[in-house]
């Protein structure tokens, strides 16, 4: 098969319910199979899908490893050209594969693609994660075409230029299956959050690109697992964030880097703690410790890895671009303070 489009599901049978269809109907079957992969669900998702889709593979995890492992376990098990690794709480459009799959078909550097990301709830705007192409700075702080921080910009077509980017969303991305598995898929450590980045990291320090193909796009809820003020959140956020940077920064950069990111970290802490949010507080914590425990893994995984300076990397630090100097959208942003 050309494409396996492989949905992770995690007592999501709402989710599913509402969504799977849409995905059946906009999924040509010559060049398509839908895959539903269910992390050890604890609801009826599973009873569900032997009952309403009988034809959909159903693959049963054993046991619930996050997005990470689950994905890796499920796609052991999926033959196909390309993978698209698609939450379960996303409505497709329309000829949402073919656009992707000829941009990749065209570019054999390309690894990695993802369409446009719209607000299921709000279809004129940008969606959180992923919006049009998603960024880093220097410090590893992650932002979007589209999206800054919490500032989400309405789409008028600004960003339909389908361009290279720094990562691409695990709500809706492409990948070769042979590169994917090639440079060891997901990171199981990162359990969720972030895993996207580090996987789109080492695909670019492998040489190959990552893209934005807006030309395609789906509608996105978000949160459908944890919802984004939940303290299990911050704390994967956190730690993941700065386990990402041990990974795949290159060594000059690594140490500088670290040390100015945890304290940015504690300013951060610090302002939950002052609006009144001693749970994150607490999980900043916690997140910092799980690193230092990690650091030895993680300095382990660097080994027999290229680690250069990669492209579409923000030099500048777009915190306090942001806060500081009022650069609230992609577009305020200078194109030559990226890497090329």
């Amino acid at each position: 098969m050309k494409v396996a489009v492989v949905i992770l599901n995690y007592n999501g049978r709402k989710f599913l319910e509402e969504f799977l269809p849409n995905v059946i109907a906009h999924c040509d079957p010559t060049m398509a199979e839908v895959v539903v992969a269910d992390n050890a669900s604890t609801d009826d998702s599973v009873a569900f899908m032997r009952e309403r889709f009988p034809d959909i593979r159903l693959i049963e995890n054993g046991s619930n490893g996050g997005f990470a492992t689950g994905y890796n376990m499920a796609l052991r098990q999926v033959e196909a050209q390309y993978y698209v690794l698609l939450n379960s709480d996303i409505e497709v459009a329309p000829q949402w594969i073919e656009p992707v799959v000829e941009m990749m078909d065209a570019d054999p550097q390309i690894a990695a693609c993802q369409p446009k990301i719209l607000s299921y709830y709000h279809k004129e705007q940008f969606e959180y994660a992923g919006a049009s192409g998603g960024f880093i700075d220097k410090y590893g702080y992650p932002f979007c075409r589209g999206r800054v921080f919490q500032n989400l910009e309405e789409d008028h077509g600004q960003y339909d230029t389908p361009m290279e980017v720094f990562w691409a969303t695990g709500a809706c991305m492409f990948v070769r299956a042979d590169l994917y598995h090639q440079i060891g898929g997901l990171d199981d450590s990162f359990f969720a959050h972030m895993e996207e980045i580090d996987l789109c990291w080492r695909l670019k320090n492998a040489g190959y690109k990552v893209y934005c193909c807006p030309q395609s796009k789906v509608y996105h809820i978000g949160g459908g697992t944890l919802p984004k003020n939940s303290p299990r959140k911050t704390y994967l956020n956190f730690r993941n964030n700065l386990s990402l940077l041990v990974k795949n920064l290159p060594k000059r950069r690594v140490h500088r880097t670290i040390l100015y990111r945890i304290f940015l970290d504690w300013v951060a802490a610090l302002k939950f703690l002052f609006q009144g949010c001693p749970k994150d507080f607490g999980m900043v914590f916690k997140a910092h410790w799980d690193f230092y425990r990690r650091l030895k893994s993680l300095r382990a995984k660097r080994k027999g890895c290229e680690h250069k300076q990669v492209s579409c990397i923000y030099r500048r630090n777009i915190v306090f671009d942001s806060i500081l100097r009022g650069k609230k959208k992609y577009s305020d942003l200078k194109p030559g303070d990226f890497t090329l």
